[in-house]
């Protein structure tokens, strides 16, 4: 039987799922498998952060916090008493063969891999993975290959906690953007959904499983930040957007594909800047003008 067929097999027995089966899953065994919990999101998703602490990564004379560029990740979407499984894992060069050759071992699909920022030293690279199958049972089989990374499981312990992002005007990021940012660590995050529904296989591709715009800014002192994340476009969005970042100081730094079987086919452009925040806001506001965001 094919991968399609089967997927296919497989949204067909989540439509039968109840909401609130989806809602009330219990994912326990996936954190003990994958060797560190996650937490419950929008949609049933079960996430999964997997920052590289362990790194200390520099560009443009900035240190970046893990939160910031190097916050990997995995998310479970219930598919009747199985799921499906998306991710980004942050790796260093040497760690990419290792880790890539045993999710091929498992039937995991690594579906792109690929720079987000240029000049960063150390390199780091991305590398996307889509699986579907018994929950558990992913979770070990990605846990076996991150293994062979040095991506670190526990969670991070004693120690003051990270400064909020205190130095940057939220309101008025917030006013500009027209989304509700948080603070993650010192991190001022958004993340803005796209208008249409997103599918991968049939299946849906929520905003947690990596399908929202993803804005990020790390302070960087006197009301300056650094700014990355993605832009989630459609292929007649790609060139309008760029432009947009590019006349306003944001520098483009990968433009490449996450997914291989989504509807609409998307685009994932990558940026950087260190400048006036408020500057960079409105530059980034220009760039969400030419996309086909949530209203909501």
């Amino acid at each position: 039987m094919s991968p399609n067929i089967r997927l296919a097999a497989a949204v067909a027995l989540a439509a039968l799922a109840t909401p609130a089966f989806a809602a009330d899953r219990d994912w326990s065994a996936v954190g003990k498998a994958l060797g560190k919990d996650g937490a419950a999101q929008p949609g049933g998703v079960y996430r999964v952060a997997l920052p590289r602490t362990d790194l200390h990564v520099t560009l443009d004379g900035v240190t970046l916090k893990p939160g910031f560029a190097l916050g990997g990740w995995l998310a479970f979407e219930p598919t009747g008493d199985q799921a499906m499984v998306m991710g980004d894992l942050v790796l260093t060069q040497d760690e990419i063969n290792p880790v890539m050759k045993k999710l091929e071992e498992s039937g995991i699909q690594v579906t792109a891999l690929h720079n987000h920022l240029l000049r960063a030293e150390p390199a780091t690279m991305y590398m996307h993975v889509m699986g579907h199958g018994e929950p558990a049972k992913l979770a070990r089989e990605l846990h076996d290959a991150l293994a062979l990374s040095k991506t670190p499981f526990e969670v991070a312990s004693g120690g003051s906690q990270p400064a909020p992002a205190a130095d940057l005007d939220k309101t008025a990021i917030d006013k500009v953007l027209g989304a509700q940012g948080k603070d993650n660590g010192g991190i001022l995050q958004y993340g803005i959904p796209r208008a249409e529904k997103i599918q991968d296989g049939g299946m849906d591709v929520p905003p947690a499983m990596g399908s929202a715009v993803a804005i990020n800014f790390q302070p960087t002192g006197g009301g300056k930040a650094a700014i990355t994340g993605d832009f989630v476009l459609t292929a007649k969005e790609v060139n309008p957007v760029a432009k947009a970042l590019r006349e306003n100081g944001i520098e483009v730094t990968a433009v490449h594909n996450h997914m291989l079987d989504e509807q609409p086919r998307l685009f994932f452009m990558h940026f950087w800047a260190n400048d006036d925040a408020q500057k960079l806001s409105k530059g980034l506001r220009a760039a969400l003008d030419k996309v086909n965001v949530s209203k909501s």
